[in-house]
């Protein structure tokens, strides 16, 4: 039985484990562990591999990975648009293959041409699979549990970092590069392939023009937002500008922390540093979302921003081993969270008629400003001759950060003052 007419059959009851749209959720949260495990977390890997198999300098690797983020964050924008045209099989389809092929290519790379053409085809895979397009695809079946929706499949996220980090450290130590990398992708595809092909049918909720919910906005009579209108909305300004900050500072140290760690610790040790750093995402984010919907969410990331400069500042200070694991599970608490908080911030502060464009718009501003997070990391440990400097000037962007997403409660508290 196809889910929409499961659907049509009986009425809709988000909060029933029989609903059909947890099984989209399931379908997003393996989506998120490949998308995360080989198109975010796997670039710290490759980054470290490819210095030590080619002798590339750490600023040439990650300048492809700015470019990867650069031009899908163009994807990004678009996301909703894609979804709503070719619908969310197609598009996750479309998705898995490019990051699979990309994925198998990146380990047979032997010149810096070879891995920014493997980076052009990941981008494409890693736009039709991360935050903006699961949030979008969720919000075609969600309305009420759209926020446990998200922050479970979010959780793929973070177990991308637990498990396929790892694994992927030793099956290269095993098997090498290329083999583990084209394993890895044939399992991703093993995988997602059926479940996306046997639950993910023909949504209840239809996007019109512009990734827009058509029955939400009929239903509420909202004047209809846009991109443009969007730009002169100091509060969809402020969260993105915020959290465009933090994941500049997120995407960038991930990317190098294994390479900042190696030199304190053997590559195994690194990569179980690594995932620790995920399992306590999990961990953070299961927690806040537990309470989030009761909190002040801005303030919640203005909290999460200070505990990752407190992490940072301590990092970039220290090369014992316990002093890092222990910073490393403190910034890893917080990981989840600035990679949610964003949409939960949109979904509370905006009509759920157009979340899905606003998301996606978002998404893809907070993309073009993180994109340059390892390069620009990169470039300054070259610079430096290490992370320490890196780490502080990250420090100091949190900080920005955490004044940026406050702005509108300091608005708000001078408002009502001169009253």
């Amino acid at each position: 039985m196809s889910l929409s007419s499961e659907l049509g059959r009986q009425p809709i009851n988000e909060s029933s484990l029989r609903y059909p749209g947890w099984r989209i959720a399931l379908t997003c949260f393996a989506v998120a562990i490949f998308s995360w495990g080989f198109g975010f977390y796997g670039q710290g890997v490759y980054l470290a591999e490819l210095r030590d198999l080619e002798g590339w300098p750490a600023s040439l690797v990650s300048a492809a990975s700015t470019s990867y983020y650069l031009f899908s964050a163009v994807l990004v924008v678009f996301v909703s648009d894609a979804i709503s045209r070719f619908g969310p099989k197609r598009v996750v389809l479309a998705g898995t293959a490019c990051l699979g092929v990309s994925t198998a290519l990146v380990g047979r790379v032997t010149a810096p041409w070879q891995l920014y053409v493997a980076y052009l085809l990941m981008s494409f895979g890693w736009a039709a699979m991360s935050a903006a397009a699961i949030t979008t695809i969720l919000g075609l079946w969600f309305r009420a549990r759209l926020g446990l929706a998200i922050s479970l499949a979010f959780n793929g996220a973070a177990v991308g970092g637990i498990v396929v980090t790892p694994v992927l450290v030793a099956a290269i130590e095993r098997v090498g590069f290329a083999r583990a990398l084209l394993t890895g992708a044939a399992i991703m595809a093993a995988i997602l392939v059926p479940m996306t092909i046997a639950w993910m049918g023909k949504p209840p909720l239809q996007l019109g023009p512009h990734g827009v919910s058509n029955a939400t906005l009929e239903k509420s009579g909202s004047e209809r937002w846009t991109r443009r209108r969007a730009l002169g909305s100091s509060k969809f300004l402020t969260v993105s500008a915020a959290f465009a900050v933090a994941l500049f500072v997120q995407v960038g140290f991930l990317v190098h922390q294994i390479n900042f760690l190696a030199a304190s610790m053997d590559r195994r040790r690194a990569g179980f540093v690594v995932a620790i750093t995920a399992i306590m995402a999990v961990v953070g984010r299961l927690g806040l979302g537990v309470v989030v919907d009761r909190l002040d969410q801005r303030m919640a990331s203005a909290v999460c921003f200070v505990a990752q400069t407190v992490a940072l500042f301590v990092m970039a200070s220290t090369s014992d081993e316990t002093a890092l694991f222990v910073t490393c599970a403190v910034y890893g608490l917080c990981v989840g969270n600035v990679v949610t908080l964003p949409s939960l911030i949109i979904h509370r502060e905006f009509d759920a008629a157009s979340f899905p464009m606003l998301v996606a718009f978002s998404t893809a501003i907070t993309q073009f400003v993180y994109a340059l997070g390892p390069g620009s990391l990169g470039l300054i440990r070259d610079i430096s001759g290490g992370y320490q400097v890196p780490l502080l000037f990250c420090a100091i962007l949190n900080v920005v950060a955490t004044g940026i997403v406050l702005l509108p409660r300091f608005w708000s508290a001078r408002r009502d003052n001169t009253r």
